[in-house]
């Protein structure tokens, strides 16, 4: 079987195969959890394998791998949330050398992602600084969160300006600002002797009044919150990134003295979702100059900027649009 990313027998807009990418799935890559007659519900993700997979992908400086692995696992677990079809994506542009970091995920768990690096703007940091932080890298820029419920629907979006060193920071602005929602994201990513690995610990105050928690009185809600939180503070990037450890018995660890409930856990799966028809689609928009201007030897190259791979297209059998 040939390549979808070559020349074919298939005219092009027919050609939806899986182009050459890792087939690849974590069965319980998100558990979410809830704490029983507290306002507390939680997730935890842990990408596993997946996150070496999608990493490795791109040949970038290990502190611009590490951000976008975090992005990777963060965006996982607030998808995970979703009550509808669709996808959830976490956007950062800025003016630093990382001008871009993107990561998305639907709802059924196909996540993927990449971090738009400039090496040499990153460079002379690495001179200064041999762990420059998220702020660092991205400068100053907005963070955007996006709920995409497909063409028949309007898209949600919250955007925040950029604030705070780390990007757990930052999402913490957000949800502060735009969705006054209360929130504890611990996020880690590095590479340990298994590849890279990427997790997430995201815990959310729920409403008590009339719900889960209605029982206890104000002040009784606000420690059961307090409480789930310096629980959260005590776990080290090492366990969260351990895959010795099952979540089940990390999260026991954590929390099985304040009522911790199980849910379903969710599966995640290496989720790049480009095609040679979606790249032809996009070659479509372009006039016959431009096309001509971007054939090499007669031939046009695009490069899926997520899994990295080149689609080779032959210049003759492409159709510029009509000016």
């Amino acid at each position: 079987m040939s390549s979808p990313t070559e020349p074919s027998a298939t005219p092009d807009f027919l050609n939806y195969d899986r182009p050459p990418v890792p087939d690849l799935v974590v069965p319980r890559g998100v558990l979410p959890f809830h704490l029983q007659h507290r306002p507390v519900r939680g997730r935890l993700v842990r990408l596993g394998p997946l996150a070496d997979a999608l990493l490795t992908r791109h040949d970038t400086h290990p502190a611009v791998t590490a951000l976008a692995g975090q992005a990777l696992a963060l965006t996982a677990g607030l998808a995970a949330a979703l009550k509808f079809r669709g996808s959830f994506s976490l956007q950062a542009k800025g003016d630093g050398p990382v001008p871009m970091l993107l990561a998305d995920c639907t709802d059924g768990g196909a996540l993927r992602g990449y971090a738009r690096a400039q090496d040499d703007r990153i460079a002379p940091l690495l001179a200064e600084d041999a762990t420059p932080s998220a702020a660092t890298l991205l400068g100053k820029g907005y963070l955007a969160f996006t709920c995409d419920q497909g063409p028949d629907m309007d898209r949600y979006q919250g955007i925040v300006a950029i604030e705070g060193e780390t990007l757990t920071e930052m999402t913490g602005t957000y949800f502060r600002t735009s969705e006054q929602l209360m929130t504890h994201v611990q996020l880690a990513c590095a590479k340990t002797e298994a590849g890279w690995r990427a997790a997430a610990l995201i815990l959310e105050r729920v409403a008590g009044e009339g719900g889960i928690a209605a029982e206890l009185d104000a002040e009784a809600q606000d420690e059961a919150w307090r409480t789930a939180v310096a629980l959260a503070a005590t776990l080290t990037d090492a366990e969260l990134l351990d895959d010795t450890l099952p979540g089940e018995r990390l999260l026991h660890r954590l929390f099985a003295l304040e009522g911790l409930a199980l849910d379903r856990a969710r599966a995640l799966s290496y989720g790049c979702r480009c095609s040679r028809a979606k790249l032809a689609g996009v070659l479509a928009g372009f006039g016959e100059e431009d096309l001509d201007h971007m054939a090499e030897d007669g031939t046009i190259t695009m490069t899926c900027e997520f899994c990295n791979l080149g689609f080779r297209f032959d210049r003759a059998e492409l159709r510029g649009a009509q000016g």
